[in-house]
């Protein structure tokens, strides 16, 4: 069967991914066949269960190329989950009673869109696997083919997501001047918080490069511009077991000689240990429309200051987080490569009308295909066994902790 009109979404949080794949996809949409018209649906799945959608225009096709400068997603993101009705009917995207995936399959035909194409990360490919099933299982005729967005590169079975690369260069230099705090008083504790609900590849990644990217001979230690004072003297993960008073002694010394420390903690790191504390306080704690707990209201780089500040006889502690920075960066030179090889493949797969998400398969060598939708899930642990990591924590001096059970 033909293609002859097609739908694009992006949805979930942002990464530095989602404007080059739009752009892409159009870009070669144009390239393959300029007669395949394309839609674009305003802020994910919101847009498509109301109907809110824009043409792709001859215009926006010739300057389609200018997306692949930019970050964030020209088209906009929301986080909703088609199988949560209520939350759906709550915020006025559907009718009390209404079944929003089909909605969603209904606004499809009635849009005489063939291939749907879906730009998120876990989130948003279970959203749309449960859609593509609602489809196959209704017999309706249309192809659901997902692209994995994430920065916490933490998708099974994807080897690598689109924009981590990126995310984790941004925030390496995100930290190149927060650093330079440590001037600002004696004693000064400084944690950078990464984001990484369920996986610390991010901050491992991003310490990493920051790490790699000090390693020069530019220094002036007569004046007190040391390496040693920049670098990275912890990191802490959801994957490694944190021991607290161990960690604390051995970072009280380096305090005592450097004056200063500085921390790499994932935003998901101890959560449940940070969790377990508020229950038993009575406090409530608030959940996404996913089910995933707020963890702006849990705060672990705050409660990893608290921890070590008075433990370091820090005069001052600063945290500060790259999230925000680094995920609506513009795709650097790596990840605009994985998404022209991930786009094309997208496009080759819609004139099949396969459906699946977009990624080299870990489970068959590393092949990039369309993966089945359900064996895609999210919350893919580092592996802290990995050997780049397990030199790094030697060189910045810290054990190489337990996993974290």
């Amino acid at each position: 069967m033909n293609v002859k009109r097609v739908g694009i979404l992006t949805a979930g949080g942002l990464a530095p991914c989602l404007s080059s794949a739009i752009g892409g996809l159009i870009e070669r949409y144009s390239e393959i066949d300029p007669g395949v018209e394309i839609i674009c649906y305003r802020n994910g799945y919101q847009g498509l269960l109301l109907g809110d959608s824009l043409e792709v225009t001859p215009e926006i096709r010739e300057h389609a190329g200018v997306l692949h400068r930019y970050g964030g997603s020209p088209i906009g993101n929301s986080r909703v989950k088609l199988t949560n009705a209520k939350d759906c009917v709550k915020r006025g995207l559907v009718a009390e009673g209404q079944d929003p995936r089909k909605v969603a399959a209904d606004r499809l035909v009635a849009d005489r869109v063939d291939v749907l194409h879906t730009i998120g990360g876990d989130d948003t490919n279970t959203a749309a696997a449960d859609l593509a099933r609602f489809l196959s299982e209704n017999d309706y005729d249309l192809t659901v083919i997902g692209l994995p967005k994430t920065i916490d590169n933490d998708v099974f079975p994807v080897k690598q997501s689109l924009g981590a690369w990126t995310a984790a260069e941004e925030g390496a230099l995100y930290f190149e001047n927060v650093v330079a705090e440590h001037g600002a008083n004696p004693r000064m504790l400084i944690v950078h918080e990464v984001m990484g609900r369920n996986c610390g590849w991010l901050t491992a990644a991003t310490a990493r490069l920051y790490h790699e990217q000090i390693d020069h001979d530019d220094y002036l230690p007569e004046i007190g511009l040391e390496r040693e004072r920049r670098d990275v003297h912890g990191i802490f993960i959801p994957e490694m077991e944190i021991g607290i008073p161990a960690e604390a002694e051995r970072l009280k010394r380096v305090m005592d000689e450097h004056d200063c420390v500085n921390l790499f903690v994932s935003e998901g790191a101890g959560v449940s240990s940070i969790v377990a504390q508020l229950e038993a306080e009575g406090k409530e704690i608030p959940r996404d429309p996913f089910g995933h707990i707020r963890l702006d209201a849990v705060n672990p780089g705050q409660y990893f200051a608290k921890e070590f500040a008075e433990k370091l006889g820090a005069e001052k502690t600063l945290v500060q987080k790259s999230g925000y920075y680094s995920r609506a960066a513009a795709a650097n030179v790596e990840d605009l490569r994985l998404i022209k090889s991930c786009v094309d493949l997208a496009v080759e797969c819609a004139f099949r009308h396969e459906s699946g998400v977009i990624g080299h398969d870990e489970d068959q060598g590393g092949r990039l295909r369309a993966i089945e939708f359900d064996r895609i899930k999210g919350g893919k642990p580092f592996d802290i066994e990995t050997d780049w990591f397990g030199d790094l924590l030697d060189e910045i001096g810290q054990a190489r902790g337990a996993p974290a059970e």
